[in-house]
């Protein structure tokens, strides 16, 4: 069965719901998410970026960037798997730096590539919400504790 055959187990509420109760720590240092589109196989999150996810020179530093991607991957898990994703891992993330990103806000489209029974494999791109600019490239791999 294809991603865009399984039906999601949450919508964005259960999901921002969920991670706000079970997992606040994902919204310290540097702001918000948002879901701005969540169904079978995709999903785009913007992260509403404060001072503090800014490196000297103006721009969002690196380790917001990839905390960015790694939360959106998460929420995108938990939309396709409920509960059951909960305690999935990241086990691999590669990602491409491609420009400068304005101050501000940054989105993030997530598609699944192949979630299997262990695996799920992730291709995103981050875009500078200021600028519609992509300025990052990414693949990321999850483990799937779904049981």
């Amino acid at each position: 069965m294809s991603m865009q055959d399984r039906p999601l187990k949450w919508n964005a509420d259960q999901v921002i719901a969920w991670l706000r109760r079970e997992f606040p720590q994902a919204f310290l240092h540097g702001g918000d998410f948002q879901i701005e589109n969540l169904e079978p196989g995709q999903a785009r999150v913007r992260a509403v970026l404060d001072d503090t996810a800014l490196r000297p020179g103006g721009t969002v530093m690196g380790p917001a960037m990839m905390k960015v991607a790694d939360v959106s991957c998460y929420v995108h898990l938990l939309g396709h798997d409920g509960e059951q994703a909960a305690h999935s891992v990241t086990t691999n993330m590669a990602m491409s730096f491609l420009r400068k990103p304005e101050p501000g806000d940054i989105v993030c489209e997530i598609k699944t590539l192949k979630h299997g029974r262990t695996l799920v494999v992730m291709d995103l791109k981050i875009y500078s919400a200021a600028s519609n600019d992509l300025i990052a490239n990414a693949e990321m791999t999850y483990y799937n504790a779904v049981r």
